[in-house]
């Protein structure tokens, strides 16, 4: 087991996204924009779909890392700190998801 948390990867990502572009895949994509970061991300969820339907664990391992990772690029661009996902996550836990989903209003 490891210590490494979503909280250390959101500091990393910081950092590596104010390095120079060709020093750093972060910054790399970063400077890309959202635009770019956010379809990476969707690439990397579908990866990751692929890998769980194949059950293929090693692959899932992999793929969710990446998507976690792009996660947090995305976040960082927009200027979301991973605390206010957390937040949101903890307020839904205090009723069951089928509450949850319920009291949602629809668009």
């Amino acid at each position: 087991m490891t210590d490494f948390t979503l909280s250390d990867l959101e500091k990393i990502v910081a950092t590596r996204a104010r390095a120079a572009p060709e020093e750093s895949w972060t910054a790399k994509l970063v400077a890309a924009g959202q635009t770019k970061a956010a379809k990476k991300l969707g690439e990397e969820a579908v990866e990751t779909v692929i890998a769980a339907v194949g059950e293929d664990r090693k692959n899932l391992v992999d793929e969710s890392a990446d998507l976690l990772y792009h996660l947090m690029v995305v976040l960082n661009i927009a200027a979301v700190p991973l605390q206010d996902v957390m937040s949101e996550l903890a307020r839904r836990t205090s009723q069951s998801g089928l509450q949850e989903k319920a009291n949602r209003q629809n668009p």
